[in-house]
């Protein structure tokens, strides 16, 4: 794609709007950066506009904004946001950042979607890859933009990128060679008018370009994926954790298998995967698929499950004391992640739940609370909601601040159970964001005496 002297503005000054800035700049475009935000947040982003020379604003979006060939725009600013409503008002083309610099991409991009377990999964594959003696890079949601690193891939490279529906909404010809649909499940449902169908249908965006010589790989156990109807001439794959399938992976008699055109393979047992939970061997085999029609071999297949460790803030153990382990999913950041996190776990469970609520429906998660869970510390603003709706069935008590549920958490479990911080809610009504809150967990779990 030439774009050398185009006018090309970029919404965002965040990490995906700096990278597409540079790269616009590289390809000899006119960048120009507008962030609504302070000045204050955004002194990195100032620093290296100022080292590069490329024009921005911080605190508006002028009418400058609209003085462009075509508009970049970063995944944290919504579709219905003023400066973009305005921009389509005025017929001025909007893609997103992914699609933007995949059209500089030389390598071939694995795009890892779904409501759930798209981190885990794309870090496991981005590590099976390497260990396998490929160049990959994580990117996207994680690691990097796709806007920093296309411009290190050659033919040889991949990237596995992890991609947001919010990513997925303003794409034209993204096309990866990949593409994975773990699941769809409500989440965000508040940047798609409360509608899960228009959501459904941003994911499902990930592979309309793709053609006979790219790859879709969709979940079996979804309904949502299991039933979906493709025009697409893309080659299809499945996998299950329940049930075989014909083309694609599956657990069997607790075994990974792989069947590519009525061939079974058997790739190692679903023990050695070190990652637990029926969550994470359905992501494994997700990872497996793609690894399989890249041509990585079976053994090499089964060293990386044995040795990938997970990823932080994702079921991650933080310490145990005197018997009571202390778990930080703060990932969750919906209620399915939280129906996965508890399915994860045979003992009782004092769960610290809530934050910046996103239209969650809790009776999803009813019937596993009932059964695991021993106490639940509701938090943040939507501390009343989570207690309204619980405290017939299951002990709960709102607190003010992390610490509190901590503290409470550390004296009321007992010798082998669990405190879990499963929030299933967004993090910024009392963090940056979820990684922050993690920190914030394991930093007072860690002083605990």
């Amino acid at each position: 794609m030439i774009i050398k002297n185009k006018k090309i503005s970029i919404i965002g000054a965040v990490r995906s709007g700096v990278a597409a800035a540079k790269l616009a700049l590289y390809h000899g475009a006119i960048p120009f950066v507008s962030d609504s935000g302070s000045p204050e947040k955004l002194i990195e982003a100032e620093r290296e506009f100022d080292q590069f020379r490329i024009e921005y604003e911080f605190g508006k979006h002028s009418e400058k904004v609209f003085d462009c060939d075509f508009i970049v725009t970063s995944p944290g600013v919504p579709s219905d946001s003023d400066v973009l409503v305005n921009a389509k008002s005025k017929d001025i083309p909007i893609y997103s950042e992914i699609e933007f610099a995949s059209w500089f991409c030389e390598g071939t991009i694995i795009s890892i979607t779904g409501s759930n377990g798209k981190t885990t999964t794309t870090t496991l594959l981005n590590y099976l890859l390497n260990e396998a003696g490929y160049i990959s890079y994580p990117a996207g949601n994680i690691g990097n933009a796709l806007s920093g690193i296309v411009d290190k891939l050659n033919g040889n490279d991949f990237v596995s990128l992890e991609t947001s529906s919010f990513q997925l909404d303003h794409i034209s010809l993204f096309k990866p060679k990949f593409s994975v649909i773990l699941n769809i499940t409500p989440d965000h449902l508040d940047r798609y008018e409360n509608s899960f169908e228009k959501y459904k249908q941003a994911k499902l965006r990930i592979f309309e370009n793709q053609d006979e010589n790219d790859f879709l790989i969709l979940n079996a156990d979804d309904s949502s994926l299991s039933k979906l109807h493709i025009d697409s001439k893309v080659n299809r794959y499945f996998f299950s954790t329940k049930n075989k399938v014909e083309n694609g992976a599956f657990c069997s008699d607790g075994k990974f298998i792989f069947v590519n055109n009525n061939v079974e393979e058997e790739i190692c047992d679903c023990s050695e995967l070190y990652i637990k939970g029926e969550h994470n061997r359905s992501n494994a085999l997700a990872a497996l698929i793609v690894a399989k029609l890249i041509g990585i071999t079976n053994e090499k297949i089964k060293d990386a499950f044995a040795s990938f460790k997970g990823v932080e803030h994702r079921l991650e153990f933080v310490r145990e004391i005197e018997g009571i382990k202390f778990i930080n999913d703060s990932k969750a950041t919906n209620v399915d992640s939280v129906w996965y996190a508890l399915q994860s776990f045979d003992t009782k469970i004092l769960l610290i739940l809530g934050g910046k609520d996103k239209g969650n429906d809790y009776n999803i998660i009813k019937d596993l609370v009932k059964s695991k869970v021993k106490k639940i510390y509701a938090i943040g603003s939507s501390k009343d909601k989570v207690y309204d709706f619980f405290h017939d069935i299951v002990s709960v008590d709102k607190k003010e601040t992390m610490e509190d549920c901590v503290v409470a958490g550390r004296n009321e479990a007992e010798a082998n159970e669990i405190v879990l911080l499963s929030p299933a809610c967004a993090s910024f009504d009392m963090f940056k964001n979820f990684e922050h809150r993690g920190e914030v967990f394991k930093q007072i779990v860690m002083s605990l005496n």
